[in-house]
């Protein structure tokens, strides 16, 4: 039944993220990203079209050019040779300086009916119009010549033929094409002129165009950041009145990403503990163990200051991906917090918790802290009290390593011993002298309550002697500049077993 209610809740959670903090940060990349990519593909539609354009010119002209230079001379030479009887129609393919005059009209004709069909400039038609009936007139007149030739003796005729027609219609097929040329060279500068135009509008378009998305990019960039930091500093606001005494604070977030589940952990665990501090009021005559209990479900509100000010800092720094992983992290940390109010987990979930933990603050001590958990996995099954290990490992952190001033390395090793589960939290830190020790074992061998230091491993030690019975405890060890060594023995007790342990072990 718990794993479905961990299912549901998770489900829950997921439903809850409709506008993750990836997401938004993909969203501000879009909005300043995808407006640049728009003015780059209008640019490349207008490049790639004049492009075509002046391509279509160029080969046209090209095409022109070799005709204009070309067909006159060949066209007139091989007439002129066919009259004279230099060479025989039949022959004149087979001569190397001679081209079939029905060749070159066919392929004049063909080449400018083609530029016909793809000229846009009404001049430019107007000469190719006149150039194609020019053709058709001397393909006629070339009929006219050859057709003397077969009948035979008609060389003055045919003389007479190439003077007033052949040499006329060729020259005349010489100005259409340059008169075409002409033209399409005015058609460039007119392409050129309007490509000239267009870039000039575009450019001033993309001035106004980047000024606005300028604007844009401010004002959508201010919007999301404050969707991210905004129901951060609802959460830190609820945190500071929490850790100032008000546990009616509650953090009210509706920003449908991660940090409404951290508000939501957030504000079961401010119920949570305003319902135990409600309990000890009712009941004073229970008042140790209640207030063990809410002990248990305390986290400190400063840890959570300090962490959610990480939080802001990483996202400041751009390191989005980071503030994502912590504030998981810490939703998580917070889930196995509260356990739902259990007060036995798995060792599996001590080690997540301690692992959250650990986690959350080498983002902050990122210079000093390392830190190793080996725990044989055939332990996970065994169950102790919540929150055992993590005031050890806080414990080490804050009176071990933060003062050491060089990095140093927290040790969490788990491993069984017959029937009982031996727990060891060891650092390297700066250690204590054998007085500071001996005042330490004597005050965590006193009610919690009592203490005047070493409260969270009084407290620890308390609640394994409680449940468990006085043969179980803590013992600690440590040397000066050598660090420090915190042993747990607890029963090796699976689930299913507890309630009967816990009978026999004088809870």
């Amino acid at each position: 039944m718990m794993k479905d209610d961990i299912f549901q809740q998770k489900d829950s959670e997921k439903n809850l993220i409709r506008f993750s903090i990836n997401m938004k940060i993909l969203m501000l990349s879009a909005a300043a990203v995808l407006p640049f990519i728009v003015l780059l593909i209008v640019l490349l539609i207008f490049m790639t079209n004049y492009s075509r354009t002046y391509g279509k010119i160029v080969s046209g002209m090209t095409i022109a050019n070799n005709y204009n230079l070309n067909f006159k001379e060949e066209m007139d030479e091989s007439l002129y040779k066919l009259v004279v009887g230099y060479v025989k129609f039949e022959d004149i393919s087979k001569d190397g300086t001679l081209k079939d005059p029905y060749v070159l009209i066919g392929e004049l004709r063909q080449e400018f009916t083609a530029l016909r069909d793809i000229t846009t400039d009404e001049e430019s038609q107007v000469w190719l119009d006149s150039l194609l009936r020019n053709i058709d007139t001397l393909e006629d007149r070339v009929d006219d010549i050859l057709e003397n030739i077969r009948f035979g003796g008609q060389y003055d005729a045919n003389i007479e033929e190439l003077d007033n027609n052949i040499y006329i219609l060729t020259e005349l097929i010489q100005d259409n094409i340059q008169y075409y040329i002409y033209y399409q060279t005015r058609s460039m500068e007119t392409v050129t002129g309007e490509l000239n135009h267009r870039i000039q509008s575009f450019l001033i378009a993309c001035g106004i165009l980047v000024a606005l998305l300028t604007v844009m990019t401010i004002v959508v960039t201010y919007l999301i950041t404050s969707g991210i930091l905004r129901p951060l500093k609802v959460l830190y606001d609820a945190t500071r009145k929490v850790s100032q005494g008000d546990l009616k604070a509650r953090a009210d977030v509706d920003s449908h990403d991660e940090i409404e589940i951290l508000a939501h952990g957030f504000n079961d665990m401010a119920e949570s503990m305003e319902k135990l501090f409600q309990k000890i009021k009712e009941d004073e005559q229970k008042m140790r163990q209640l207030d063990l209990r809410l002990l248990q479900e305390q986290i400190n509100p400063h840890f959570l200051y300090n962490t959610l000010d990480t939080i802001v800092w990483l996202i400041e720094g751009d390191k989005a991906d980071e503030a994502v992983n912590m504030v998981v992290t810490l939703s998580d940390f917070f889930r196995l917090v509260l356990s739902r109010g259990k007060e036995f987990i798995s060792l599996s979930e001590e080690k997540q918790h301690i692992s959250s933990y650990l986690e959350i603050q080498e983002v902050r001590y990122r210079d000093i802290l390392e830190y190793q958990i080996e725990i044989d996995p055939a332990l996970y099954q065994y169950e102790i009290p919540k929150l055992t290990l993590q005031p050890l490992v806080e414990n080490a952190l804050y009176h071990g390593i933060k003062y050491k001033r060089a990095r140093g390395c927290i040790y969490v090793r788990g491993e069984k011993n017959g029937d009982v589960l031996v727990l060891t939290v060891s650092d390297n830190g700066i250690g204590m002298e054998a007085g500071e020790l001996r005042q330490l074992q004597k005050e965590i061998r006193r009610p919690c309550r009592e203490t005047e230091k070493g409260f969270g491993l009084a407290n620890v030690n308390e609640r394994i002697r409680m449940y468990f019975g006085a043969e179980y405890g803590m013992e600690i060890q440590s040397e000066k500049n050598r660090g420090t060594i915190v042993k747990l023995t607890i029963p090796a007790v699976k689930k299913e077993n507890r309630q009967a342990a816990d009978s026999g072990g004088g809870r």
